[in-house]
């Protein structure tokens, strides 16, 4: 194990946690201090799920604790844990334990880093319901390794999940490693002394059969009226908190129904190791009555083979697994007279008991928890070096892609360009959004290579869904609309309010034929007055926008000048009240499209020949593109877990197409103003991002149809390809080419380094 030691230094551990009370807490707590033991230079960060926030004194090995229920707070967790230099995570899996729909709040968490993933799964379920199959199956799509702790579960991940053999290993329940004694200097300690006793231990729930064992004790009683029943342990928290300790009562008074009230005694305690592991060393036999056949693991089982107990159990998967070959006595469940059979023969049979638990105790010596650690660490060192390593490297020398409309026109039908795609299949259930089709609108008046016919049928088809949109009794365009073309609101979002402005800006602007401009123009004379009342830094950027191609088109146009007054104005503004020496921007906060604010300040400063307004884009623009520029001088897009976090820097993911496209856009208004060819430069590096010049290497540009994928996330790519991510490249592509006209961009890039 040196290449262990030497290879793997820092993990991520997520799981229940002690104080807390519960088997996951417990297995969680001890996997964490024998692979501590065993490796004492190993870094453990323990993250605790939380089901009572502020209930639990945790100790100094946990980190952080993650509130059950709060889905920010592992998105949160998701930022330090990458953010803390761990090479791997090890998460403990239980449905039960993380929120969501079965749990799925987890998947958020790990879709939010780029570490690979080893699951230790404590269920595995034979008939998983949608959401428990759903999530288990994105599990084992994100995990490297995955352990379970019975062949059985092995087993059932093929076949009911369809999971990769080659990715699961067995790693059987540690145990503590203690010598075998006999058990009657541990009776004198609990007051047994003259008593053959019996043990069931664990959080107290109809689910572990006690019933069953008291139901066999009065012919256990008859043959052996010295022995004694012991049910260890508290009641579970969540049944606690549902009926108290009425569970509880209802067993003490079927045993006083029985006759058998002197043979058993509850212990109503939640021990600590090392004192179960006395009372399990003061027993007799341990009994497992369990119901549930499809119990993967059992850590009382574990711990009783481990100190060399003989066991009468119901045949439950992980009970079957590791009692077979003559290591313990099966009967089945809910057999009391079986039970009384087996318990009433072992304890009239010395010889019988002792060989029973020297067997047991020789198979315990096989999993004991310094074991376990080394076979936990050889997941993790396997999942790591899998990983594969990222040797720096400069830019390849891209030449941008020509524009290509297929994938837009297979997005769009009669009515407009839908919203969404499942891979690149369209999906009719999301509808369409006024947002896509301006700018599918502002895409073909400007698309190279389309012919006429092509041009008029699909601004028509834009142009159309834009002026149904508009609402004039409310004075505000609507946004979504379903595949049945009825709208899903009367008043759209302020962006997409903007948006829709900025579209006909764009159209009065560039459309080739005079039919598109005219409608353009009349369309944003009769809604543009709705500027003015957007608050919205982002929506009034995109109506600066709009507003400074009409001028352009139409000197001395009133209202567009009036919106570019006021608006740049107000973002001036913004400017000077959320700016700090190391925060050069128009909000506390990042978000989405982030370069549209200093692009908007630019174009308006040149549309009303302001110095002033320009210097203040350029500064911005200056400092998002350093916010943008990864340490590896890649183009990296500010990602969606930045957004709401006051004066913090970005972080890295999801990042999306949009960003890329806004940043190539704003440097070409850059230019424009100075002349300057760093903005080409920067342009440049914004748009190889689509190229594979990112943080993962991999490029969102399909070259084959026009189509882009949707983003890059932690662990890869975002593969289904909706309308705002290939517009989003049709858009860069057509920008980047004007804007480096007549250069020769593949022969001119240089390494982004």
């Amino acid at each position: 194990m040196t290449n262990a030691r030497t290879e793997i230094g820092h993990i991520a551990l997520i799981g229940n946690f002690l104080p807390r009370r519960c088997g996951i807490a417990t297995f969680t707590a001890h996997s964490y201090h024998a692979l501590r033991e065993r490796y004492p230079a190993l870094r453990v960060d323990v993250y605790a799920m939380d089901d009572r926030p502020g209930a639990y004194a945790y100790p100094s090995e946990v980190v952080a604790a993650i509130p059950q229920h709060d889905r920010h707070a592992y998105a949160a967790a998701a930022r330090a844990i990458e953010a803390s230099g761990a090479q791997a995570i090890w998460v403990q899996h239980e449905y039960g334990i993380f929120g969501g729909a079965a749990g799925d709040y987890l998947l958020a968490l790990l879709d939010r880093t780029s570490l690979p993933v080893i699951v230790t799964l404590h269920t595995v379920l034979e008939t998983p319901s949608a959401d428990e199959r759903r999530v288990m199956e994105r599990l084992l799509r994100r995990a490297a390794r995955v352990i379970v702790m019975a062949e059985r579960g092995r087993e059932m991940l093929v076949r009911v999940h369809g999971a990769n053999p080659r990715q699961l290993s067995l790693i059987l329940h540690g145990v503590p490693d203690r010598p075998f004694a006999p058990t009657a200097g541990f009776k004198a300690r609990f007051g047994w002394s003259g008593r053959r006793v019996v043990l069931t231990f664990g959080l107290l729930s109809p689910g572990k059969g006690i019933e069953t064992v008291i139901e066999a004790l009065p012919a256990v009683a008859a043959a052996h009226p010295d022995m004694l029943y012991v049910v260890l342990g508290a009641t579970h928290p969540n049944l606690v908190a549902h009926e108290g300790e009425a569970y509880r009562e209802r067993l003490q008074a079927l045993a006083a129904a029985r006759g058998v009230g002197d043979h058993v005694q509850f212990v109503d305690a939640f021990v600590e190791q090392d004192e179960l592991l006395d009372y399990l060393q003061a027993a007799d036999i341990y009994a497992t009555p369990y119901v549930n056949p499809a119990q993967i693991t059992s850590g009382t089982l574990s711990y009783a083979i481990a100190l060399g107990k003989p066991v009468v159990s119901t045949p439950y998967v992980h009970a079957t697994e590791i009692l077979a070959d003559g290591h313990g006595v099966l009967v089945d469940f809910g057999d009391s007279a079986a039970f009384a059979r087996e318990i009433a023969a072992l304890l009239g049979s010395e010889r019988n008991r002792a060989k029973l638990a020297e067997r047991a105790y020789a198979r315990g010596r096989t999993m004991l928890w310094s074991r376990s650690a080394e076979a936990v660490m050889a997941e993790l060192v396997a999942a790591v070096s899998a990983r594969p390593a990222r040797l720096p490297s400069a830019a390849p020398a891209f030449a941008p892609l020509a524009p290509d409309f297929a994938a837009v026109e297979r997005m769009s039908d009669a009515t407009g360009m839908l919203q969404h795609a499942i891979y690149s299949v369209p999906d009719r259930r999301h509808g369409y959004r006024i947002d896509d089709n301006a700018r599918a609108l502002m895409l073909t008046a400007k698309m190279p290579g389309l012919t006429e016919a092509q041009r008029d049928k699909w601004m028509t088809v834009y142009a159309a869904f834009v002026q149904h949109a508009w609402n004039p009794d409310q004075r505000r365009f609507r946004n979504f609309m379903r595949f049945d073309r009825s709208w899903c609101e009367e008043v759209g979002s302020e962006d997409s309010n903007g948006r829709a402005l900025w579209a006909l800006g764009s159209v009065a602007a560039h459309a080739p034929l005079h039919k598109h401009r005219d409608w353009a123009t009349r369309l944003f004379d009769e809604t543009a007055a709705l500027a003015f009342e957007l608050g919205s830094p982002r929506a009034q950027a995109f109506a600066m926008l709009g507003a400074a191609e009409i001028q352009a088109r139409h000197p001395g146009h009133a209202l567009a000048r009036q919106i570019l007054e006021r608006l740049s104005a107000d973002h001036a503004a913004l400017l000077a009240e959320a700016r700090r020496p190391e925060w050069e921007w128009f909000e506390i906060v990042l978000a989405y499209d982030n370069a549209r604010l200093p692009e908007a300040m630019i174009r308006a400063g040149r549309a009303l020949g302001d110095p002033a307004l320009i210097e203040q884009g350029l500064a911005t623009l200056d400092w998002i593109v350093a916010c943008q520029t990864s340490p590896d001088g890649w183009f990296r897009a500010v990602g969606t877990d930045s957004f709401g976090r006051a004066y913090a820097p970005p972080l890295p993911f999801d990042q999306q197409p949009l960003e890329a496209q806004a940043t190539i856009d704003a440097c070409a208004a850059a230019h424009e103003a100075t002349g300057d060819p760093r903005w080409i430069e920067e342009a440049r590096r914004a748009y190889r991002w689509f190229l594979g010049a990112n943080d993962l290497e991999l490029a969102l540009a399909s070259g084959a149809d026009g189509g882009c994928f949707d983003g890059l996330t932690p662990t890869g790519l975002n593969r289904n390809q909706g309308a705002e991510s290939i517009l989003a490249l049709q858009l860069a592509s057509i920008g980047i080419a004007e804007l480096c006209q007549p250069l020769d961009l593949g022969e001119t890039v240089r390494a982004v380094a």
